[in-house]
């Protein structure tokens, strides 16, 4: 295995990374940044406020694209262990 599969291994690794954490981290963003807004709009500046809406998007996301992540996760797995036999011969 030399340096080209090694760096090819990381570079898809930390893109399956950012594809499938994706969609929780850009729901929690947008929900983040309406809160604030409503925050800022009516001056209630309780810090909890933010934490329960946060919980029920990434809920609700998980809910919706979680077969998607697993699948794309277990077919990145997949590819990653049958790549070994190559790898080491």
């Amino acid at each position: 295995m030399d340096a080209t599969q090694v760096f090819t291994a990381g570079q898809q690794g930390l893109y399956i990374l950012l594809l499938v954490s994706a969609p929780i981290l850009i729901s929690v963003l947008l929900i983040g940044l309406i809160v604030s807004i409503f925050q800022a709009a009516t001056q209630i500046h309780e810090a909890t406020l933010s934490f329960v809406p946060k919980i029920i998007g990434a809920v609700a996301v998980l809910a919706i694209a979680g077969p998607w992540m697993l699948t794309t996760l277990v077919e990145y797995i997949q590819r990653t262990l049958q790549a070994i036999p190559g790898a080491v011969g």
